[in-house]
């Protein structure tokens, strides 16, 4: 009986500790997320008020920054979700898939996003012979959710 208690008391406190990094590295997150907003809004009407003849090159680069600052806010809710709560019942290996899932899924959000930048700004600057390397991104992620498919089918039944 002794033992058990201890067990738990110890289990008690990793639990607190988990989910005190949890909301540490969630706030980080929304922090850098915050941050990049910020200098993103002030560099594009610092761009406008200066130099408005290069507007297209300014958005872009405004998006681009957004998109980065969006790919960080998404990260700190994933880690805020996953590793604040306690979830009853839930084994290693279905917590592996999810975690993994939600990366996976937050990276090719953020890289295909950035490809379609790169296309874009691209075509504006009249730079058609760089557009593999968008391409190369795009296939990459492709590649990268075809992986995470196989690994989610040869881990359906795991328990």
């Amino acid at each position: 009986m002794k033992l058990s208690l201890n067990v738990r008391r110890s289990l008690t406190v990793f639990s607190h500790y988990k989910r005190s990094l949890a909301y540490m590295f969630s706030l980080v997150f929304h922090l850098i997320a915050l941050t990049l907003m910020v200098v993103s809004i002030y560099n594009f009407v610092h761009g406008l008020l200066t130099d408005f003849a290069d507007i297209v090159t300014l958005i872009i680069r405004t998006i681009n920054t957004l998109v980065i600052s969006l790919a960080m806010y998404e990260l700190g809710v994933g880690v805020g979700k996953e590793y604040s709560t306690v979830k009853k019942g839930e084994t290693i290996f279905q917590n592996t898939r999810r975690t993994i899932t939600r990366f996976v899924g937050t990276v090719c959000i953020a890289l295909v996003l950035e490809a379609l930048i790169m296309i874009i700004k691209y075509s504006q600057l009249d730079l058609a012979g760089n557009l593999y390397y968008p391409v190369g991104i795009i296939v990459a992620c492709s590649f990268l959710l075809f992986a995470l498919g196989g690994f989610l089918q040869l881990t359906a039944h795991v328990e």
